[in-house]
Formats: structure tokens, C-alpha cells, sequence
């Protein structure tokens, strides 16, 4: 596709249908890896013995945090694929890897059946959705980044992460539907493994829609020599650093307020797990629509400041927030905070993507996304839970509050020192 400074409206009409067919299957991933979060309550103990609910918990984020470690993984081998085979061909492939890892967890015995055997098979399906997940981010970040129309580009990449909370969001409303109709002890027995299959099925549709999506990438560009290797991508270590820089505070303070939220509200407030849910499910469904918001507002005042405003908002609020909500009774107010909170988080979010692909050029565009992403978010992101819950446990939450206020405060450093990419990026000198 190419690049023209005034589109045409048909090429509009194909830019948006490719965004719409990379975004179902993003959706579809996302709600595949993160039910696994948000149903832990009651499966955590299917899988892993003791009697002490924070403990379960525990063991259940590290195993959601092994997910994350295999990311980097996903971001080097799509990355690669991406940039030497295709955008097209690497989206296919993750989608389908994650039906496969979701169809294991949906069929698989607890620990009351075979032993040992059930966490250490739950651990290597959450190894190959993370795997996936990795590949994903970095393919349809750039794929959409590319397929954008130039000037409207963080309007349109902001889709991913629409996709990305719709995922979410999905999966809470699947939560809660099953809160309605099934009680606390069938959603321990056996209610948890419906969103898995669904999650299954739904990988399977995608599969198909991304099929018909057109290659971003010409055959120039994918047989160059240093197209998806590591030293191609090397040549550019100043934008890999800042990537990683930004990402972890982004990544972390994400997963702060989204996935770890639900449990932080029922573990640490003491409200009751329908309650967080509804709490958090009308919270992601006014974050969705701020993506593009925040997203069309980048193309306006550039990529630089919204990351400006994100890290000092981050730096100055995050404590604040943590401290109010851990003390919350009132499921309104709850909301009203958490919503702030992802109002703050959505600067960085709504251009996650694109702010990442505009700083390498399309040979190690994929991999250079996608690697650089996935080390933040796997060292930084997926620990989340485990360090909050793990600093709970050792009876100093609080300083998980800090944790997140310094990583944010890191973000702002390097996104001071970096210069604009929607100024100065390759993407902007792409014919």
C-alpha cells in the first residue's frame, strides 16, 4: 500500500478494512491471554495446594509472569518472520498458536487428578501463549502503523490498543456473565474453562479474517540483507534503549491498573470479586474510546509530549491513587479513580505502537518493535502481579507504589532526552 500525502477514498476504505482485520485478531489474542488474569480467582485453586488464598494467587502470577519470558522469544522469532516473510504471515501464525495454547488450558486436569503434573502442564500452555503474544504485539503494531494514513497515524494506530482493552474487556464481560448464571463453587469446578474454549473458537475466525489482508511490506524490503536479523537491528541500539526505557514504566503501570487491579481491589480493599469486576468492566469501557482520543491528539501535538505528559502524570499521581484505592468502599468512587488512572496511562497507550515502529525502518521494523517491547514488558509488565503480590505478602505493599512512581519517572527521563519520531522517524520518509 502506498503512502500518499492526500489518499484516495477507496484507499481509505482498504487502509481501514486492514486495520479493522488486524485488530480482530489482536482482539482475539489479548482476550485469550489475559482471561487467564481475570478467572485466576477461581482456578488458582484447581492448581496449586495450600489454603491461604494470597499464596494461590501468588503461585498463579508467577505463572502468568513465565508467560511474559517467553516474549522476548515471540518478539525476535515474529520479528524475524515479519520482516522476511511478511506481516501478513506472522499475525496468521501467532493467532493460531494462541487457539492451540487456550484449547490445552480448556481440557486440562487439576491438580486433584494428576498431581504435579497439572501446574507444570498449565505453565508450559502459559509458555506458548506468551510465545505468541510476544510475536503479536510487534507484527500488528507495525502492520497497523503502516497501513495508517500519514497524518492520521495515531488516530488509527490507537486501534491496537482499543483492540487490546476490548480484549480485556471481553474477557471481564465473559467473567461477569458467568458471575450471573453460575454460583462461586461451579465457576471453581469447572465455569473457568468456558472463556478458554470461547477464547479457542474465536482464534480460529481471526485465523480466517487475516487471511485476507494485504502485505504492508514490497519484496525489496523483505529480501534485504539486513532484513529481521539482529544485526540489522543493532544499528539502531539508540532506539531500541528508548523503546525499552519507556516501555517498562508504560508496561508496568498498564498492568498495574488493568490485570492486577481486579485482585488488588478484592485483596487489599475487600471487595467482593462481582464487585471488582463490574468495578473494572465499566472502567475499561471508557478507556477503549480514549485510545483513539488520545491517540488523534498525538497527531497534533507529537508523539514527544504525550509521552511528556504521560511520565510526569504517572510520576506525580500513581502513589496517590494506589493509596485512595487501597482504602475505596464505595465501588463508585473506586471507578471514578481507576479511570483517572487509565485517563493518565492512555497518553502512552494510544501510541504505543506506532511511537515504537516510527523509530526503525521497515527491514528490522517488526523485530525492532516487537524485541524491544517485549524485554520491557517481560521484565517490567508481566512481573506486576508477583511483585505486588509478593511485596503484600512480606507486609510492605506500599512499596510496590514506589516501584511504579520510579519506573514512570524513568519513562519521562528518556522520553525528555528522545527526539520527536513523528518528527523525525522513518516512517515519515517512506514513499
Amino acid at each position: 500500500m502506498t503512502d500518499l500525502p492526500e489518499a484516495t477514498a477507496a484507499d481509505t476504505r482498504r487502509r481501514v478494512f486492514a486495520i479493522v482485520g488486524a485488530s480482530s485478531g489482536n482482539l482475539v489474542e489479548w482476550f485469550d491471554f489475559y482471561i487467564y488474569s481475570f478467572l485466576a480467582l477461581y482456578f488458582s485453586g484447581a492448581f496449586f495446594l495450600g489454603g491461604n488464598p494470597t499464596v494461590q494467587l501468588l503461585n498463579t502470577a508467577g505463572v502468568f509472569a513465565a508467560g511474559f519470558l517467553m516474549r522476548p522469544i515471540g518478539g525476535w522469532l515474529f520479528g524475524r518472520i515479519a520482516d522476511k516473510h511478511g506481516r501478513r504471515n506472522a499475525m496468521m501464525i501467532s493467532v493460531l498458536m494462541m487457539c492451540g495454547g487456550s484449547l490445552v488450558i480448556t481440557f486440562l486436569p487439576t491438580y486433584a487428578s494428576i498431581g504435579a503434573w497439572a501446574p507444570f502442564l498449565l505453565l508450559l500452555a502459559r509458555l506458548f501463549q506468551g510465545l505468541s503474544v510476544g510475536g503479536e504485539y510487534g507484527t500488528s503494531a507495525t502492520y497497523m502503523s503502516e497501513v495508517a494514513l500519514r497524518g492520521r497515524r495515531g488516530f488509527f494506530a490507537s486501534f491496537q490498543y482499543v483492540t487490546l482493552i476490548g480484549g480485556q474487556l471481553a474477557a471481564l464481560l465473559v467473567l461477569v456473565t458467568l458471575q450471573l448464571f453460575l454460583s462461586t463453587e461451579e465457576l471453581k469446578a469447572w465455569g473457568w474453562r468456558v472463556p478458554f474454549f470461547v477464547g479457542a473458537c474465536a482464534a480460529l475466525i481471526s485465523l480466517y479474517l487475516r487471511r485476507s489482508l494485504d502485505e504492508t511490506t514490497t519484496a525489496e524490503i523483505r529480501h534485504r540483507k539486513e532484513a529481521g536479523t539482529l544485526a540489522g537491528l543493532m544499528q539502531h541500539k539508540a532506539a531500541f534503549m528508548t523503546v525499552v526505557g519507556f516501555t517498562a514504566g508504560g508496561s508496568l503501570i498498564f498492568y498495574t491498573f488493568t490485570t492486577y487491579m481486579q485482585k488488588y481491589l478484592v485483596n487489599t480493599a475487600g471487595m467482593h470479586a462481582k464487585t471488582a469486576s463490574n468495578v473494572m468492566t465499566g472502567a475499561l469501557f471508557v478507556y477503549m474510546p480514549l485510545q483513539p482520543l488520545f491517540g488523534a491528539m498525538s497527531d497534533r501535538i507529537g508523539r514527544r509530549k504525550s509521552m511528556l505528559w504521560f511520565g510526569g502524570l504517572a510520576t506525580l499521581c500513581t502513589v496517590p491513587l494506589l493509596h485512595a484505592l487501597s482504602g475505596v468502599t464505595s465501588p463508585f468512587m473506586a471507578f471514578v479513580l481507576v479511570v483517572i488512572a487509565l485517563a493518565i496511562v492512555s497518553f502512552y497507550t494510544s501510541i504505543s505502537g506506532l511511537i515504537k515502529a516510527e523509530m526503525f525502518p521497515p527491514e528490522v521494523r517488526a523485530l525492532g518493535v516487537g524485541l524491544s517491547y517485549a524485554v520491557a514488558n517481560a521484565v517490567f509488565g508481566g512481573s506486576a502481579e508477583y511483585v505486588a503480590l509478593w511485596l503484600k505478602q512480606a507486609g510492605i505493599e506500599s512499596a510496590f507504589f514506589w516501584y511504579v512512581t520510579v519506573m514512570c519517572a524513568i519513562s519521562f527521563i528518556v522520553s525528555f532526552r528522545m527526539l520527536d519520531p513523528s518528527k523525525e522517524g522513518y516512517l515519515r520518509n517512506e514513499p
